[in-house]
């Protein structure tokens, strides 16, 4: 009994000691790395190319292809053309058998043949019912015959010229008929319509094809290989920023090192609905002159949007970028601004021992500024050549203001600045007090930046590849 009490009592001793423990570590881990001073991540301000990218993917085909088929039915007696063949324009490049043809055309022959036989016959009929239609009149005349037997000789004579006349029609009738027999047999020699190359042949000799409702194909022609075109499906959202003669690259699976040249010749209007997405045709037109680009092949397409080299631009992180205390320092900052203004206006009680001082002290050696606010809200650059956006910029794209963060005696410092056209991973500054080599903060605590998210949009979208990634 006494050993059970005691075992009681040291268990109530240490469960304390346990959770002491416990709270000691949970001290030891969380509150001392709250008070360890923040560190931050920065990057240089320096000059880059950015390019903005719309992305799509398409299929090679050529600028004109056709369909060689066959309007008579029949088992094929000859091919004269194979996959990759050149044919002329005119070559014959198949036959059918054209035996029952021929037999068609000897039987309408023979139609022909007898219904000239029963015009000669007719019109045998029609000369002896005029010579009694002739006799009954001249003899009613004298009354040697009843006036019936004369009306019966005129009604004969009618019914004479009747028959003749259908007679004729008959002839006419039998000649179409053999007509149509001569074309269905010339129709079994089937000639290319094109110069051009054989991308595919659909029959074998032997194999019979049936020309019903619509006409079987036997062979594919591309007119010239040289020249290709690309059909992309460009997405709704996208589609606002292409026009005609933009350049484009893009790549195949055939040649995955090599990028290909193009331009826009087309933006067709009408709409690709498929599950509610809506896409558009841009055509592509493709020089081919070394004959890599097959027909069919998926290319891998990117419309260059804009282009802008050697500008001042920022990692694309630093304006996702804000301190804990942003709020802070950006009401500390403003209200400097405010000092520096209100010190700075015209007065006679102004006196340079009151004045205050707007410049900042860097631990860099560059001036790196403070936010510079005038008419409009804002002010050129100072110190990084900047001023109105470069010649050719992403139209229908109106700049925004964002405010990044530097780093000055190792505290950030907020800096307004105009954003203009970026790449996903970098961001060019249009306007702003943000000079080459300044430190903009990506990052704290050794936390590593976050990377700029791609926007996949129905069947492409902007994308961007690092300066000079496109090989221009």
């Amino acid at each position: 009994m006494a050993a059970g009490r005691k075992k009681h009592r040291t268990w109530w001793i240490a469960v304390p000691v346990i959770l002491a423990g416990i709270a000691g570590a949970l001290y030891w881990r969380y509150g001392r790395a709250e008070a360890q001073p923040t560190r931050y991540v920065t990057q240089a301000v320096g000059r880059t190319r950015i390019i903005a990218t719309v992305t799509a993917s398409g299929t090679v085909s050529p600028l004109k292809t056709v369909q060689v088929g066959s309007q008579v039915s029949g088992r094929v007696l000859e091919l004269n053309a194979d996959f990759n063949d050149h044919v002329k324009k005119g070559q014959v490049v198949a036959r059918i058998d054209p035996q029952l043809f021929m037999g068609e055309i000897t039987k309408a022959r023979a139609n022909l043949l007898s219904a000239r036989s029963s015009v000669l016959k007719a019109q045998a009929t029609l000369d002896d019912a005029k010579q009694a239609d002739a006799r009954a009149r001249t003899l009613a005349a004298k009354g040697l015959v009843a006036q019936v037997d004369a009306d019966t000789a005129a009604v004969s004579l009618r019914s004479a010229t009747a028959s003749k006349t259908a007679a004729e029609a008959s002839v006419s009738q039998a000649r179409a008929v053999l007509q149509q027999a001569e074309i269905n047999l010339a129709y079994t020699t089937i000639a290319s319509p094109i110069d051009g190359v054989v991308i595919s042949r659909n029959v074998d000799v032997g194999q019979t094809v049936a020309a019903s409702l619509s006409a079987p194909t036997l062979f594919t022609i591309a007119e010239d290989m040289r020249a290709m075109e690309i059909h992309t499906s460009v997405a709704e959202s996208d589609v606002g920023v292409l026009r005609d003669g933009m350049d484009v690259e893009f790549t195949v699976d055939a040649f995955p090192g090599e990028r290909f040249k193009g331009k826009v010749t087309q933006i067709r209007n009408s709409p690709v609905t498929v599950q509610n997405v809506v896409t558009y045709d841009a055509v592509i037109r493709v020089d081919n002159g070394e004959l890599k680009l097959r027909p069919g092949m998926t290319a891998n397409v990117t419309f260059i949007v804009a282009d802008h080299a050697d500008v001042v631009a920022v990692p694309s992180t630093a304006l996702r970028f804000a301190p804990p205390n942003a709020q802070k320092l950006l009401e500390e900052a403003r209200a400097k601004r405010t000092g520096a203004s209100a010190s700075a206006s015209p007065g006679p009680s102004t006196s340079p021992s009151t004045s205050t001082s707007t410049s900042t002290s860097t631990n860099t050696g560059t001036n790196t500024g403070t936010v510079a606010e005038g008419e409009g809200g804002r002010r050129g650059p100072r110190g990084n050549g900047g001023g109105a956006a470069p010649a050719g910029g992403w139209k229908g794209r109106s700049q925004s203001s964002r405010t990044v963060w530097i780093l000055v005696n190792d505290q950030p410092q907020p800096v307004r600045v105009e954003i203009g056209l970026t790449d996903g991973s970098m961001t060019e500054i249009v306007t702003g007090p943000l000079p080459e080599g300044a430190l903009v903060i990506t990052g704290s605590n050794g936390a590593k930046p976050a990377t700029a998210p791609v926007q996949q949009q129905r069947g492409g979208g902007r994308t961007g590849r690092p300066p000079g990634g496109l090989g221009l």
